[in-house]
This record gives C-alpha cells, sequence and structure tokens, in this order.
C-alpha cells in the first residue's frame, strides 16, 4: 500500500517537508516511490505537482491527516472528484 507522507528536510530549527509518495512499510526518511509536493510551515508555502498526486490518489495512495489537510487546503480532492 502507498500513501502520501511528509518527509523531513532542511537543518535544525527550520525543517521544510517534502510531500512524497512511499510504501507503508518504510521509514519516515526511507526511499520513496516519488516527489510530489513541497511545505515550508515556517514561510507557509506549499508547492503541489497535482497532477502526480491525482495519479496515486486514484491509484488507490491514502495521505496522512497532515498531507491531507495540506491538500484539502489546496482544492486536490474537489479536482479529484470533477475527474471521476
Amino acid at each position: 500500500m502507498v500513501k502520501l507522507r511528509l518527509k523531513r528536510c532542511g537543518r535544525k530549527q527550520r525543517a521544510v517537508y517534502r510531500i512524497i509518495a512511499i510504501d507503508v512499510r518504510s521509514r519516515r526518511e526511507g526511499r520513496d516511490l516519488r516527489k510530489v509536493g513541497f511545505y515550508d510551515p515556517i514561510k507557509n508555502q506549499t508547492y503541489l505537482n497535482v497532477p502526480a498526486i491525482l495519479y496515486f490518489l486514484e491509484k488507490g495512495a491514502q495521505p496522512t491527516g497532515t498531507v491531507h489537510d495540506i491538500l484539502k487546503k489546496a482544492g486536490v480532492f474537489t479536482e479529484l472528484h470533477l475527474n471521476q
């Protein structure tokens, strides 16, 4: 099973996160299938590769709680329902 999850990057006290598609059994910093976005909580910036995210969601990938909130705020789920 594939999950959309955050992967921590950056330095101490200055974390930024990549949104990645990863196998459930892998650890947080493990090898990802594909990088599909970027999130900076300090500057509150988000970059999303929406076609890649929609591809994984259509294949049955489950987003984690935080990623779900980020995608919901960006309106990705409305695009998913429009495509179906």
